[in-house]
């Protein structure tokens, strides 16, 4: 298999979906102050017009294409212009998403499709331009997946649902390109709770209750790095939060009937707060509400840090850290012996 040459992040040109909050602004924002050029790819012209010019004003490089991810085309006109624009891609960054909260009963089945359209098909669709763009130059494409690509929850069920298949897409994917040995990294980011727009930008089937993250939420930026790091080095699959996203994995694998107990008393209530957050933000869907914000209003205590993506970001130091950490017990262990 052919070893997969990634660029140092101040050479790329990155094409971004869900460049306009959340995650997506976050990441736009840190790949600009470390030198890449970008294409923000978004429905909401109005925003991404105001994030591309924040970003020329700090002195980056970065321009925007308006495009529905659900739809294949537009998003091969905004690789069509990030090539125009920066002579070639690099990178590509499946981010886009949409949310809608309520039982799979009664969450209308125009809306799970919508899900689907979005985060599912949005992926494919950004994956085949992206192989297909970088398949003479070779570069990186990173998929979003969640931790509840591996663990579904009440009330989230489409969502999980996508987020599950974008998992099992990214897989095979990646295995075709090594079968074919194209010239790609293909990773998948599986963030915790993050302290995003999605809540409030979510459709709510649940009545009168606002909708929120179960905590812990950790910060946006974390999930920017593990982005940046992928566009970097090949990798498989980062995850991003341990105490909200990791152990809830490992609790699910271990204990399934008891996180279903668990979940039936718990699910709601950890989901949901009598706080609304902005009105002018409700319900993207269909079409985009306010953005330009990279956490929500609804004010959460936010976790700016995760020690699992650390050692994931840096195996080779946590390897050291254990090892020395061992040697240390063990002699100590010792000395207690021989005491």
């Amino acid at each position: 298999m052919p070893r997969i040459q990634l660029k140092p992040l101040a050479q790329q040109s990155i094409v971004l979906t869900g460049a306009t909050s959340g995650i997506g602004l976050a990441t736009a924002r840190l790949a600009a102050r470390r030198g890449a050029k970008l294409m923000l790819v978004a429905r909401n012209e109005e925003a991404l017009a105001s994030v591309r010019d924040e970003i020329r004003a700090a002195g980056g490089q970065a321009e925007y294409a308006v495009a529905d991810v659900a739809e294949r085309a537009q998003l091969e006109a905004a690789a069509t212009a990030a090539k125009a624009t920066f002579g070639s891609i690099d990178s590509w960054v499946n981010d886009a998403g949409v949310f809608a909260y309520g039982t799979l009963q009664e969450l209308p089945l125009e809306d799970q499709r919508r899900v689907f359209d979005v985060i599912y098909w949005g992926t494919v669709h950004g994956t085949l331009v992206a192989a297909e763009a970088l398949a003479t130059t070779g570069g990186a494409i990173v998929n979003l997946g969640s931790v509840l690509s591996e663990l579904a929850i009440p009330y989230q069920g489409p969502y999980c649902a996508a987020k599950f298949a974008v998992k099992g897409f990214t897989e095979a994917f990646r295995r075709e390109s090594m079968a074919r040995q194209a010239p790609l990294s293909i990773s998948l980011i599986k963030p915790a709770a993050i302290d995003t727009l999605f809540m409030e930008h979510a459709r709510n089937h649940l009545g009168s209750r606002g909708t929120r993250n179960p905590p812990p939420a950790y910060h946006p930026n974390l999930v920017a790095r593990a982005i940046l790091h992928a566009c970097e080095t090949p990798v498989r699959q980062l995850t991003v939060g341990g105490a909200g996203g990791l152990s809830l994995v490992i609790a699910n694998r271990a204990a399934p009937g008891l996180m279903d107990r668990a979940f039936a008393l718990f699910g709601l209530p950890s989901q949901t707060t009598h706080d609304p957050g902005r009105a002018e933000r409700r319900d993207n869907l269909y079409a985009p509400r306010e953005d330009g914000a990279e956490r929500s209003s609804l004010g959460p205590f936010t976790r700016k840090t995760s020690l699992l993506l650390e050692a994931q970001l840096h195996p080779r130091a946590t390897s050291a850290v254990i090892a020395a950490t061992g040697a240390m017990l063990l002699a100590y262990t010792g000395l207690r012996a021989r005491r």
